[in-house]
């Protein structure tokens, strides 16, 4: 049997990048996974059959994870389908690169584009799991940041602003959900494949690195795993995973 056979994990964002790659390591573990997306339907369904292929169930759903309402029915379709939640990953996020100096190109809209999904989305996604993670009498609810969140770098001010945010908000979350629910959160340095970046580009990030390597997908979801299976004192903490890049 695998560390999740029987449980049933929320994913989102888990069309593509780190959220596919915790999707299916999730699933390998026997996992029924819930792979939410917003707009990248085609990305999501590879996901999901990724997700069966690795041995777990999969569901596809669509929700705007900014979206209160579409957050609450994800959670109570989940819970008609599967009859539980025992991990939820707030993976979801938007990425728009702008130097930190160009003040006058960060616009009200990106500003709330960013801490729509990546703060109100965490919040609201974990206040719809807590009630029936409570009532089982545990969950695990895995945020992911970012190291722009712990260090003034990150592909905008908003960005690195909003996974700060997050931060804070998962000690704030661990509080008042404990001792049922442990909340953590993993802060990810460089990523190609969720960034977009290769070649030159992501030199000087490599270089800046103990490790001198760019993270991969799987690191994270290796991680997440742990996490979600493991880890029974770990509650609040945040977890840096770059690396050695800001140590």
């Amino acid at each position: 049997m695998g560390l999740l056979s029987g449980k049933v994990a929320i994913v989102t964002g888990a069309a593509v990048g780190l959220g596919r790659a915790i999707a299916v390591a999730y699933a390998r573990e026997g996992a029924r996974v819930v792979v939410n997306y917003s707009k990248s339907s085609d990305e999501a369904k590879q996901t999901a059959e990724l997700a069966r292929e690795a041995g777990g169930e999969a569901w596809v759903v669509q929700a705007d994870v900014s979206q209160d309402r579409q957050v609450k029915a994800m959670v109570a379709g989940t819970l008609d389908r599967f009859g539980r939640i025992d991990v939820l990953v707030n993976n979801a996020g938007i990425i728009k690169t702008l130097p930190f100096s160009d003040l006058d190109a960060l616009t009200e809209e990106l500003w709330d584009a960013q801490l729509n999904v990546h703060v109100k989305g965490t919040f609201m996604c974990s206040r719809a799991v807590a009630g029936p993670m409570r009532r089982q009498g545990r969950g695990r609810i895995i945020n992911i940041a970012s190291i722009a969140g712990v260090w003034s770098k990150g592909s905008s001010i908003a960005y690195s602003t909003s996974k700060a945010a997050v931060i804070h908000l998962t000690k704030c979350l661990a509080r008042v959900l404990g001792p049922e629910i442990r909340v953590n959160v993993i802060a990810p340095g460089f990523v190609p494949d969720t960034r977009g970046n290769a070649g030159r580009a992501a030199e000087p990030m490599i270089q800046e690195a103990a490790l001198k390597r760019a993270g991969q997908p799987s690191d994270v979801a290796e991680l997440a795993l742990f996490l979600a299976t493991k880890a029974e004192f770990m509650s609040g903490a945040v977890i840096v995973l770059d690396g050695g890049r800001v140590c």
